[in-house]
């Protein structure tokens, strides 16, 4: 563990301005306040924060991170409070302390709720403050290190799947390949650690038997450039296991036919010199055709640069090489770290632009599931490059489709899109994108997202975007449900109502806007006694709390003694209108006015019909599509619970891999009845969409 003269030490050899009284005041703080706290290896707990801060002092930080570093477990694991923070070490700290601290009125949630909101708020705190992100990852990187310091062998593989997943992922979009490496394969160790043992041993076994192969390539391809008046320098490595491992998962390969283990790094003094030795490389050795990737002159999203190339040595064995410039390598190894040089009032540049994407991402986010998913899809995925006609350049996971285009260059030309040129060619949305096509989107501002979009989009903005207009909608016609029911239930009201009246039961019933109260209503979330004592306070008194039900159907415009029965293919309960049919054997056939199946009956004999003043009671039919997860059944099931009313008929119609498609019968009284069900389901979380068959 770092002592405190040492931490100051190395923060004043290259800030020579900084200010060595606070830098220790916040040791000492820290130290004070974490006191006897244990970590699991034995260790106090202050050597974590204090080993974090050398991590940023490696990298060159100013002194504002260093102190975060220190102070970024005290609020979470102290007395210490953000504002005792603040008025020892000035806001600017007490805003990046918190932006890494997690929230304490989280701690009793679900393990995947509790997760997702650390994350939402990690990167909302990282939109304002890029160092909240270099602060968390070396934070995650030296509990990684100390990982296997914790006995309970579950909690050990969800902090290495968290870290695989979210941490990794994170380093390497802003450029940390170091940190994203080293997090990597101790993650690797704890969740595969049987595939970790065997490709170790081997590698081992290639170091005992290489007799200094790796050099002698390094010094052929040295001394080749050397050749050409090229002053470079050469290194070689191997891949690290879990870069072996996912190789051999992904081509379906044994470890004997992974043949290009090892990689060699060239480093130049300038790009165009960079340029030069691939050109020399390239007519000194065979090259493997497709395996040459021009990195410089169109870099990576992180900022990453560099030339990469496949060669064939001694004919027979495959070498990769990268090439770059010096500067590059420093920057590739450690991105926006390697040239922060933080100033008030900066905010992330071009490279990391795709915080935009994140921030915009946590907004659309309905749930905890949503936000791991479209996270983990926006920053966790190999990438393809795709061109807007003009030329302009977007990078994308490979798998992407037109649409995660559209929305990639604004989430509004996404809303909006309703078709797509691919190199000049009409194509369906649903085409998957390769690299270097150019993609042109043909927009309607009628347009609106499509449900079934999710059924090929892979990027996370993509399905954020369509689920939140998805929602949207659902949400603007319930609330359109609701304001019908509203008015009816006014109208039973012993007095005319006004807009004062309505802003004041808005505001009884406890919602921000009247469209969240109508919205409520829709959903069946208020009863009518609710709104109608809120409307108007005591006028509910005299109400029976409990309108009778199960009354039996009676049909107007019949003679008496006449059979009837109501058409199974339009399902008419109370409150529809309705027409009848005479039908030979069967008498009179009951059906809703807009039923499709009137269009084959048109020479028969019509009977003008309406239903008796007190029907109530029959059977609708319902299409509703369920998102194919656990629990979304019985989530269905209860709202039909929840409204009173019996399920008689259920059928799986169709199955798709995100949703199923069930066509349901159920008992209800009029149409009323009907309508607050579907408005339920189409606010339920579980149901994608519902209408009325």
């Amino acid at each position: 563990m770092l002592r405190q003269y040492e931490l100051v030490e190395r923060v004043k050899e290259y800030d020579p301005d900084a200010d060595e009284a606070l830098l220790n005041r916040a040791y000492v703080y820290t130290v004070q306040k974490h006191g006897s706290q244990k970590r699991a290896s034995g260790d106090p707990y202050f050597s974590h924060p204090v080993e974090v801060a050398g991590l940023m002092t490696d990298l060159k930080l100013d002194q504002e991170t260093i102190i975060t570093a220190l102070l970024h477990d005290t609020v979470e694991d102290t007395l210490a409070t953000i504002e005792d923070v603040e008025k020892n070490f000035g806001p600017k700290v007490a805003r990046l302390v918190d932006g890494v601290t997690k929230l304490s009125k989280i701690e009793q949630m679900p393990e995947d709720e509790r997760a997702a909101e650390n994350l939402r708020k990690f990167l909302l705190a990282m939109s304002e403050d890029l160092r909240v992100l270099l602060v968390k990852l070396a934070d995650r990187l030296h509990n990684m290190r100390t990982l296997h310091h914790i006995k309970n062998p579950d909690k050990r593989r969800r902090i290495a799947r968290e870290t695989m997943d979210i941490y990794a992922p994170l380093a390497e979009r802003v450029g940390m390949y170091e940190y994203m490496r080293e997090m990597q394969l101790l993650a690797f160790e704890q969740l595969e650690p049987e595939a970790y043992d065997i490709i170790t041993k081997r590698l081992e076994q290639l170091r005992q038997t290489d007799t200094g192969q790796v050099d002698r390539i390094a010094l052929d391809i040295k001394q080749a450039l050397s050749e050409a008046g090229l002053d470079v320098g050469v290194w070689g490595r191997e891949k690290h296991p879990y870069s072996i491992w996912r190789k051999m998962a992904e081509r379906h390969l044994p470890f004997e036919q992974i043949s290009d283990i090892m990689a060699f790094r060239v480093l130049t003094e300038n790009p165009e010199d960079c340029y030069r030795a691939l050109g020399k490389l390239h007519r000194t050795f065979q090259f493997v055709p497709g395996r040459f990737k021009d990195y410089i002159s169109t870099p990576k999203n992180n900022g990453y640069r560099s030339l990469h190339t496949t060669l064939f040595y001694d004919r027979s064995m495959r070498v990769e090489v990268q090439i770059r410039t010096r500067e590059m390598n420093q920057t590739n190894e450690f991105g926006l770290a390697a040239h922060w040089a933080y100033k008030q009032g900066d905010r992330p540049d071009g490279a990391v632009g795709w915080l935009r994407d994140l921030i915009e991402i946590v907004d659309a986010s309905h749930d905890a599931e949503e936000l791991l998913e479209h996270t983990k899809l926006a920053i966790y995925q190999d990438r393809i490059f795709a061109f807007t006609p003009r030329g302009s350049l977007f990078q994308m996971p490979k798998g992407a489709t037109a649409v995660d285009f559209a929305f990639a260059v604004h989430t509004d030309l996404g809303a909006q899109t309703v078709g797509a040129k691919i190199n000049g060619r009409h194509m369906p949305l649903r085409t998957p994108l390769n690299n270097g096509d150019v993609v042109e989107i043909i927009k309607s501002g009628n347009a609106q997202p499509q449900l079934s979009w999710l059924g090929f989009v892979v990027t996370g903005k993509a399905r954020a975007a369509i689920r939140r207009a998805v929602r949207m909608k659902e949400r603007d016609e319930v609330a359109e449900i609701g304001r019908k029911l509203f008015d009816e239930i006014v109208e039973r009201l012993p007095t005319k109502v006004g807009k004062k009246a309505i802003a004041q039961a808005t505001e009884r019933l406890e919602f921000a806007e009247v469209e969240d109260m109508m919205y409520a209503i829709g959903s069946s979330k208020l009863s009518d006694r609710d709104v109608m004592e809120a409307i108007v306070p005591g006028s509910t008194a005299d109400m029976p709390k409990e309108l009778s039900q199960g009354r039996a159907i009676s049909i107007k415009g019949l003679p008496p003694g006449v059979a009837f029965e109501l058409a199974q293919c339009c399902h008419p309960v109370p409150g529809d209108r309705i027409v009848g049919l005479r039908i030979k054997g069967v008498g009179v056939q009951v059906h809703a006015i807009d039923c499709l199946e009137l269009a084959n009956g048109v020479d028969a004999d019509w009977v003008d019909l309406s239903w008796g003043e007190r029907s109530r009671g029959a059977i609708g039919r319902l299409n509703i599509v369920l998102y194919n997860r656990a629990g979304t059944l019985a989530e269905m099931a209860g709202v039909f619970a929840r409204n009173n009313s019996n399920v008689i008929n259920l059928e799986l119609t169709h199955r798709d891999e995100p949703f199923h498609t069930y066509e349901v019968d159920i008992e209800v009284q009029d149409l009323a009845h009907l309508t607050r069900i579907i408005s339920s389901l189409r606010a339920s979380d579980a149901v994608a969409q519902a209408d009325r068959i």
